[in-house]
């Protein structure tokens, strides 16, 4: 049969019982004493009443407590659903409403939101990791003393290990039911396309509520890598981790990149353990590249999406800096398509067209969305919703993206939020977002907005209904009121032309 997360723990740990797996504020653990606090919580979820099926949701950021609920779900026979912190308290009832999970894990400093949730879901068990809020006692599970279950249970291989929560065009977000053997097979590609090395020591800044932040940790598993875990970006203390624990190798998006750069050059950091860094979420300046090269470090720019399991395709330092521009070559074990949208049939090198993916790690559906998993897969290819072409290396260019989601800081942005926010607001007849290129985060949302006749909206209307409604990150950063929205012959908002008024 094959593997699934809590089996392939269990291997590496069987394998490589000394090896340090996990580093955080709250503690150093073998791969050996990790599996071990694996099947302690896992069999706290049974007890709670979790049943093979079931959902537990996360609700912690990046550290051990995290990275051990994902596996013990898994040795349950759940489904681990990882709740993006970043969210209102009313996204995360959306999701919590839709996964319906029998069990939370959550971390103290959200309890007061927590609280919130569970009057309008209720759980069958909650562990609570800190102090105060309801629920059992983290630690008191995962360090307590007695014989080990026997192991983890019979879990096929293609069921789902995580429902990953991505905000659709409709506003909405869907569950991308990520199954075990396609995580595995996404941490294989990672593993055997870069220079994964078992000594590696891996920082994982990246949030885990993103396929960027949880991949790594699987193939960091699968390779018997130490994670070295950090609950949030601070470009100085990165550093100093880096220093203090010698990291080999770390996963960021440009602005994290950016940051880092800027301490280095204002202050002395060492790089010398530093040997290379994986960067995503949007294209990443040929300066960038080179700027962490004088420094020593190789940067790999990954282009990927959560229903391929993270990376489709890398560009590394040994492709050539004249490729710097692309998004270099698919991942190992994954095919690239580029296709005719409207007519589903494949393009020739040089023609662009969308992308298309396929391989062992593709997803196996939205949960509870037959409609939106119909729309994206097609024959096992999954369409990524992104304009691209292959030149005639076969080297992958992303030129535009079909939707119009917005990239800002490493965060996807979904217009539609924020264009149902906005039409909460009184006097507001029309609005369509849409991302203005910014030169520290990349790109930011900006409404254009049409007010009904007579009424008096302002600017600070439209930006509270934001925040109301949706996490900060997501909120507009500019208002332009205009007398109409361009649209074609049907009705469609013409996006195009009001990014070209940006």
């Amino acid at each position: 049969m094959p593997l699934h997360l809590s089996q392939l723990l269990a291997q590496r740990a069987a394998l490589s019982p000394s090896r340090e797996a996990i580093v955080c504020p709250r503690g150093r653990w073998t791969f050996s004493q990790f599996n071990d606090r694996c099947t302690r919580l896992a069999d706290a979820f049974a007890e709670l009443g979790v049943s093979e099926g079931d959902r537990v949701a996360i609700y912690a950021r990046n550290g051990e407590a995290l990275a051990n609920a994902v596996f013990a779900a898994a040795r349950a026979g759940a489904t681990a659903v990882v709740l993006n912190w970043r969210l209102s308290a009313a996204e995360l009832a959306y999701i919590l409403a839709d996964a319906e999970p029998s069990a939370l894990l959550y971390e103290d400093e959200f309890a007061p939101v927590v609280e919130l949730l569970i009057e309008a879901q209720p759980l069958r068990g909650i562990v609570r990791v800190g102090e105060r809020g309801p629920g059992v006692d983290y630690d008191s599970i995962v360090d307590r003393s007695g014989p080990l279950a026997s192991g983890s249970r019979e879990v096929r291989a293609d069921l789902p290990a995580v429902i990953m929560y991505t905000s659709g065009t409709t506003g909405r977000p869907k569950g991308a039911m990520l199954s075990h053997e396609a995580l595995i097979w996404a941490a294989h590609g990672n593993a055997n396309t870069l220079d994964w090395r078992q000594d590696a020591r891996f920082l994982l800044v990246a949030p885990m509520f993103h396929i960027g932040g949880l991949s790594p940790l699987i193939t960091n598993v699968l390779k018997g890598c130490t994670t070295v875990l950090r609950a949030d970006f601070d470009p100085t203390e990165v550093w100093q981790t880096i220093a203090a624990e010698r990291i080999t190798s770390m996963m960021s998006v440009p602005l994290m990149l950016q940051a880092m750069l800027a301490v280095a050059k204002a202050t002395s950091v060492d790089a010398s353990s530093l040997s290379w860094v994986s960067c995503g979420a949007s294209a990443v300046p040929k300066a960038l590249i080179e700027a962490c090269l004088d420094l020593g470090i190789s940067v790999q720019q990954v282009y990927g999406t959560t229903e391929f399991c993270g990376a489709v395709s890398f560009w590394t330092t040994e492709m050539g800096l004249a490729k710097a521009h692309s998004q270099g070559k698919g991942l190992l074990h994954g095919e690239i398509r580029i296709v005719n949208p409207a007519t589903g049939t494949a393009l020739p090198a040089e023609e662009d067209g969308e992308i298309w993916c396929r391989g062992p790690m593709v997803f196996s559906g939205y949960w509870r969305n037959p409609d939106a998993t119909q729309a994206a897969l097609h024959r096992g290819w999954y369409r990524t919703g992104d304009i691209g072409r292959l030149d005639n290396d076969g080297f992958l260019y992303v030129v535009d993206r079909l939707k119009d989601m917005i990239i800002s800081g490493g965060e996807n942005i979904y217009p539609a939020e924020l264009e149902a926010a906005i039409r909460t607001v009184h006097g507001v007849a029309d609005v369509a977002v849409v991302g203005r290129a910014d030169a520290k985060w990349g790109e930011v949302p900006v409404a254009f907005v049409v007010c009904k006749p007579g009424s008096s909206v302002m600017e600070a209307d439209i930006l509270t209904a934001c925040r109301q409604r949706l996490a900060g990150y997501k909120c507009v950063k500019a208002v332009e009121f205009v007398n109409s929205l361009p649209r074609n012959a049907v009705g469609k908002i013409l996006k195009q032309e009001l990014r070209a008024l940006r």
